[in-house]
């Protein structure tokens, strides 16, 4: 059995219990970070000197870094579709995966969300929402496109790359600020919304998160 280390409102950690959940694995998560705390003990440092969520122990495999973790469990459990052995099909996953966690996870979480929910709206550094929003703009008429071509980001199934991109968007289109029009990422949203472990896993309220005035 997996055991997750890590609280269920941390993007990261919920990329890593959708695709656990989509698989189908045996597992138990276990409440570290944020305000459940425990990430600093010297356990936890033990298995992660980082200090960060998620963590996960697989038999005698401890694994952090959540991308890393996504392409072991694809790996080790998933199916051909989701992370094909061959190098060649194997790598625009590759690709989309890592544009989302640097490019679209930066702008979403750390020049959006976070100003947006972590920040009062009295110290809210207003220049970088409207970073954020303009780069967003830009990066999802990627994915727009990539959905309009092919259904899913990366191809004609669903794969890693959506695990990873698709976890930002629930954030992406439940906070309050200025999106693009843009109707194939809507119903590629809209799609994902209807599984029951994107439901369970990342459409988790995120208001324990906001602080007060913002």
């Amino acid at each position: 059995m997996i055991e997750v280390l890590g609280r269920a409102t941390s993007s990261n950690v919920q990329a890593v219990m959708w695709v656990i959940a989509e698989i189908g694995l045996d597992h138990t998560r276990v409440d570290i970070g944020g305000a459940f705390g425990g990430n600093t003990s010297p356990e936890f440092l033990a298995k992660n000197p980082m200090g960060r969520v998620p963590v996960i122990q697989d038999g005698d495999l401890t694994l952090f870094e959540s991308q890393a973790i996504l392409r072991y469990l694809g790996a080790t459990y998933g199916s051909e579709s989701l992370w094909p052995d061959d190098p060649a099909a194997r790598a625009p996953i590759d690709q989309w995966m890592e544009w989302s966690k640097i490019s679209v996870t930066r702008a979403v979480i750390y020049k959006v969300f976070w100003q947006m929910l972590r920040v009062s709206a009295a110290e809210r550094d207003t220049d970088l929402v409207a970073e954020g929003t303009e780069e967003l703009k830009t990066l999802l008429r990627l994915a727009e496109a990539q959905i309009a071509r092919h259904g899913w980001l990366a191809g004609p199934e669903m794969t890693l790359a959506d695990i990873s991109f698709g976890t930002q968007l629930y954030r992406y289109f439940t906070v309050d600020f200025e999106r693009a029009e843009l109707p194939h990422l809507r119903s590629y949203y809209d799609r994902l919304c209807t599984r029951p472990s994107y439901a369970e896993h990342v459409m988790v309220s995120y208001e324990s998160l906001r602080v007060p005035g913002a």
